[in-house]
């Protein structure tokens, strides 16, 4: 990364009131912060202001952690409530990706990896099944295969566990549930809260759990979908990062359903996962501003 590239980042949260933009914006000028990119939204129902700031990393004198801490006082200021972070984009971005059989979604994030297109790094995978090791190891990432043994709750409960070391010896800026297909335990929900991003292969909240394309077959839609979404404790209804949809008819069987929703997975997962690796994702309560 050239220096001039280089960006520390700023988001923040908090309850709106005349002078937030201003007190921000003198703050970086005072430390000579240059910005190159600003986004600001105030939502009238819960009276939030939201704003997420690019500066150029190599127009401020000192460091992102002497940064943080000059920016806290300005945090301070703003309300005991403000929900900050900086980041700095000069440390690559890193993801843990969860699958189980289906491999449309990995091979489409391992691609994209590959063409330098989504700027990250994929730690390992670790999947339920073995189908997926190949691939993976053909991209030079590491595969674990973790069983999850049917019918077994005990083995279940250590098989997450298992999972679990795997991801947080990465410490992940991401854990990716690519079509996982297993229930995160509300402990993991916790541990990965704001991190653990899934791609249900539904328009949430339409159909959700499994089978969503039978259920909308079964419904006679004219739209499928997908939601890339952060993963909570209550099945399928995080907060909603990206949606979209591809038509369908009347024509079309439940394989033709599941074809044509794939497509639709792998580039909503493909967004979601680059917005939330470019904090541009700012969560409140159950509800996202993307920026």
């Amino acid at each position: 990364m050239h220096a001039s590239d280089r960006r520390y980042v700023i988001t923040f949260g908090c309850p709106d009131r005349t002078g937030i933009v201003a007190r921000v914006s003198s703050f970086l000028a005072e430390v000579g912060g240059w910005i190159v990119e600003a986004a600001y939204h105030t939502d009238p129902d819960t009276g939030w202001f939201f704003t997420r700031q690019e500066v150029r990393a190599d127009s401020i004198p000192f460091d992102v952690e002497e940064l943080r801490a000059r920016f806290a006082g300005v945090a301070r200021s703003l309300g005991s409530e403000t929900d900050w972070r900086i980041d700095d984009t000069g440390e690559r971005r890193r993801a843990v990706i969860l699958v189980s059989k289906e491999g449309h979604c990995l091979y489409d994030l391992l691609g994209r990896v590959a063409a330098g297109e989504l700027d990250a790094e994929v730690c390992a995978v670790i999947g339920n099944h073995e189908n997926l090791g190949d691939i993976t190891r053909a991209h030079g990432i590491p595969f674990h295969h973790v069983p999850f043994p049917a019918g077994d709750p005990e083995g279940k409960a250590a098989a997450f566990e298992q999972v679990r070391k795997l991801v947080d010896e990465h410490d992940p800026h991401a854990v990716v549930l690519a079509r996982f297909m297993q229930v995160l335990p509300p402990e993991l929900c916790a541990a990965w809260a704001g991190r653990a991003v899934n791609i249900h292969h539904s328009f949430l909240p339409s159909f959700i759990g499994a089978r969503p394309y039978h259920q909308a077959h079964k419904r006679g839609v004219k739209l499928v979908g997908a939601t890339c979404h952060y993963v909570t404790a209550d099945l399928d209804a995080g907060p909603i990062i990206e949606q979209d949809v591809i038509r369908v008819d009347h024509g079309d069987s439940v394989r033709d359903m599941v074809r044509k929703g794939r497509d639709i997975e792998k580039v909503t997962l493909a967004r979601g996962l680059r917005w939330h690796l470019e904090n541009r994702v700012l969560v409140h309560g159950n509800r996202t501003v993307v920026f």
